[in-house]
């Protein structure tokens, strides 16, 4: 009873406090009006334009921090509306959250800043009084940066434990009631946080924008002939037919968090791919749910393409090609083979988180054909989809492994199509239990439907490969002689990950074999079905559930080499790690029993497997990331010298960093620096450290760009590589890093850092046209 009368007593105080702070600011800039910007006003003529002049400024200095779920204080500054919206005291990422929280995505959840209010999003522009002068000192916005402008960065190389650069930092995300005490408080907090200030034609700019209250002038409308494509794809995934759609929904749920491109379009225009209620021609009306596969509440929803209205970054940008090309594939796939949809599946939750149940009328390879058709997609999603950011989810895969895939051709192929078919409902996913998931129940049902389903596929493979046929190379997609997408290089960078075509770097220390049942499953268990506002229970079972999906991939790999060999090298990639573990691989749960039928004839199979699959690939393979063509010798060759650095000096470089080459008068040449950190395993959650192997560690050094958060930004000329490749062998302490980082580094603090950053930014887009989006500063080193 005390306790509750004590609670009762906190809350009717902060109530109290809340009423009169608001008392204080409706006499300062009087009484707020929440729906302001629900009609936002267009720029008086001549006047500033947010397109023309603000959202330059604002993408370049704010949006390469804030972006995507991870934006300090969901401050989403890549549109007008994300700037209308404002900001929140509510954490996306919370790995200790025992209910789900309500959704909060843009554009998605809520519509107008009045209903964001509604949701306890505060205004970071004025919402009082239309003055000139309250448009700037009710703005939390302009008060940021000016709080900058008085107070700017210290003249110190290395900022002091002042400033918090870490991602669990604690957020204040000030309201404007609490911002007299904020600016107070913490002088030094101003935006750009950590970084140099705007320019001071940067901050006027702003400024007059702010000062005449925000107006808005929204992007032109899409060319004609992007508009026409527009209609024809709209009409295409509306069709009538139950075949048209089911295939349309299996679209969406794997196409609806790609930015959708024309191939013809030299301007990239991207577009989402989006569930309304209304039919094309009408505006578009959003379904909300929490995952695509939900239930639309209506009895008929429409698939509609959406321009992309945020700023394009590098962590969430996934571009996928549309043309006339890629729609007659779709009907070959989809709509010529010859099955019947007798009745559209279920949105019940158990079934519709289940491909293999949901889709089950459409052959199985016309599905993983799909997904193989551009696989880099596929598992970039994994990658920048819902999993913005997280060391829970990413210490599941080692910091750099090879991935392949079964030949839909091939007995192998045919066999993945039956088990998934027959075992559709034993490969129950995480999402089937919901956001508010239980962890250790689910976890042990999930266990056990992964044995079962293990157990079968080997029954499967012996009877198909005990005999005179056996597991050989012909297995292995080739791409059919002409598709890149056949072989992926992954890198994980602590908790970030990238993925690119080809198999780059040196030999791994482990590789994945992926057929569809196992392509499947990882989409749906870290793409449609993952939710960010989730409980730690489906945050757990999404992670426990991963160590068996890369166990599987790793297994088909072993499957390839000498039976004799497999334990010795999965006991290798599993140093520490129990038996119980070891047995999903090629133990007591997936007994391994099919003999390979490849003729090795050295000592390290693995690595003679290897080239035997480079070799296979190679009129596929991209190149564009290897040393190997840099045509300057001089160049290349000390880069080939740092990229042969391995051991314990690696642990004090960060996970990802990029080399910006300068010899005028040649135009900079930039290179990405992977750090790739050595594990004994990777199955202890939360053990990371435990399991490090310092003198394991490598480097990667690719032309070009790897990896949307940069650690930090290096520069050197040719002539001083040698220097640079030695600083980073001898470093074994702190001081020896940050002795290297005054030699090279462009330092978070430097006075010319917007300037690299805005020529780097220009140099990814000139390198990578499509590929290319802002690169992310919240992981930038204060070192």
């Amino acid at each position: 009873m005390r306790s509750t009368s004590l609670a009762l007593l906190v809350a009717c105080v902060a109530g109290c406090a809340t009423l009169t702070q608001d008392s204080l600011l409706d006499q300062r800039f009087g009484p707020a009006d929440p729906s302001r910007f629900d009609r936002p006003a267009t720029p008086p003529p001549g006047g500033v334009s947010y397109q023309r002049d603000v959202r330059p400024v604002l993408e370049n200095r704010c949006v390469v921090c804030h972006g995507c779920y991870d934006a300090p204080c969901q401050l989403k500054l890549g549109s007008w509306e994300g700037i209308a919206r404002g900001a929140t005291k509510a954490l996306v990422y919370d790995g200790t959250r025992l209910l789900e929280a309500p959704p909060t995505r843009l554009f998605v959840d809520a519509q107008l800043p009045s209903q964001w209010r509604q949701k306890d999003f505060h205004p970071v522009l004025n919402e009082r009084t239309p003055t000139p002068e309250n448009n700037l000192a009710a703005s939390v916005l302009y008060r940021s940066l000016a709080l900058k402008k008085a107070h700017p960065l210290p003249d110190e190389p290395v900022l002091s434990g002042a400033f918090d650069f870490s991602l669990d930092r604690a957020q204040t995300c000030a309201r404007l009631g609490e911002f007299d005490a904020y600016e107070r408080d913490h002088p030094l907090a101003g935006m750009p946080y950590g970084l140099p200030g705007l320019a001071p034609r940067e901050l006027d700019v702003v400024t007059r924008w702010l000062a005449t209250g925000a107006p808005f002038d929204a992007a032109p409308a899409p060319p004609a002939h992007v508009a026409r494509q527009v209609k024809d794809w709209e009409q295409f995934l509306n069709g009538s037919s139950l075949k048209e759609q089911l295939m349309s929904r299996y679209l969406y749920e794997h196409l609806f968090l790609g930015h959708l491109v024309f191939e013809d379009d030299a301007h990239h225009q991207s577009f989402r791919l989006v569930r309304s209620t209304t039919a094309p021609g009408k505006p578009v009306v959003p379904v909300a749910t929490r995952r695509p596969y939900e239930d639309p509440g209506v009895a008929r929803v429409y698939y509609r393409l959406e321009p992309e209205r945020e700023t394009i970054l590098a962590k969430t940008h996934m571009p996928y090609r549309l043309s006339a090309q890629r729609m007659a594939k779709y009907r070959g796939w989809f709509l010529d083979p010859a099955y019947v949809v007798q009745a559209l599946p279920s949105y019940g939750d158990e079934q519709a988180s289940n491909p293999f149940l949901t889709f089950a009328a459409i052959p199985p390879e016309s599905r993983y054909r799909f997904l193989l058709n551009e696989a880099e997609f596929f598992i970039m999603n994994f990658i920048k989809g819902p999993v913005c950011r997280g060391q829970m989810a990413l210490d599941v895969i080692q910091d750099r492994f090879w991935v392949f895939f079964m030949d839909p051709k091939s007995g192998s192929g045919a066999a993945d199509a039956e088990l998934a078919a027959r075992l559709a409902s034993k490969m129950r996913l995480p999402a089937s239990y919901g956001s508010d998931s239980p962890a250790l129940f689910a976890w042990l049902e999930m266990a056990r439907q992964e044995s079962d389903f293990l157990a079968a596929k080997n029954a499967l493979l012996t009877q198909r490969y005990g005999g005179a046929q056996k597991v050989d190379l012909p297995l292995i997609w080739d791409g059919d002689g002409r598709n890149p997408n056949a072989a992926l290089t992954v890198f994980r960078h602590f908790d970030s990950a990238s993925v690119v075509k080809g198999l780059v770097g040196e030999p791994p220390e482990t590789a994945w074999v992926i057929g569809y049942p196992l392509f499947e499953r990882i989409y749906y268990l870290l793409v449609a079905g993952y939710d960010p506002y989730g409980n730690i229970g489906h945050q757990l079972n999404s992670r426990l559930y991963m160590d068996f999906l890369r166990m599987e991939g790793e297994s088909n790999f072993l499957t390839f080499l000498p039976k004799a060999t497999r334990g010795p090298i999965r006991d290798r990639w599993y140093r520490g790690a129990s038996d119980s573990v070891k047995a999903y691989i090629d133990g007591s749960k997936n007994p391994l029993d099919a003999e390979s039928g490849i003729a090795f004839r050295s000592n390290d199979p693995q690595a003679e497997l290897y080239g035997m699959l480079s070799r296979r690939l190679s009129p596929v393979l991209e190149q564009r990331f290897d040393l190997a063509t840099v045509s300057d010798v001089g160049l290349r060759q000390p880069l080939q010298t740092l990229s042969r650095i391995r051991g314990a000096s690696l642990a004090w470089l960060p996970e990802a960093t990029v080399l910006r080459v300068d010899d005028p008068p040649r135009p900079p040449r930039y290179f990405s620096l992977l750090r790739n950190t050595a594990h004994s395993n990777v199955t202890h959650l939360m053990k990371e450290k435990a399991e490090l192997l310092p003198a394991e560690n490598t480097l990667t050094v690719v032309p070009g760009f790897i990896g949307a958060y940069p650690n930090a930004i290096y520069r050197a000329t040719t002539a001083q590589l040698p220097d640079f490749a030695r600083a980073i062998q001898g470093l074994a302490s702190e001081a020896d890093y940050r002795a290297l980082a005054s030699r090279f580094a462009i330092r978070r603090t430097h006075p010319g850092f917007w300037a690299a950053s805005d020529a780097l930014m220009q140099a990814y887009a000139q390198w990578s046209p499509l590929e290319a989006g802002l690169l992310d500063y919240n992981r930038l080193e204060n070192r």
